[in-house]
């Protein structure tokens, strides 16, 4: 089942347990996938997309965030 939901800096932080000023520093130095989608010069990034980022992270080591 694919999650279209958007995710803000806020949601992703709370998905990965970081402060959102965190996210974007990530953004900030490549470190996030594009975004998904840009409101308002706001970026989104869907969940599913957040989650592969995730999982592709080094040092992930198999943890679940959920």
């Amino acid at each position: 089942m694919t999650d279209r939901r958007l995710w803000s800096y806020k949601e992703i932080a709370a998905h990965i347990k970081v402060q959102p000023d965190t996210v974007r520093s990530y953004r900030k130095h490549g470190l996030l996938p594009q975004p998904d989608h840009v409101e308002g010069g706001k970026p989104y990034w869907y969940a599913d997309t957040v989650r592969a980022w995730v999982a592709s992270r080094p040092g992930n080591r198999g943890r679940r965030f959920d």
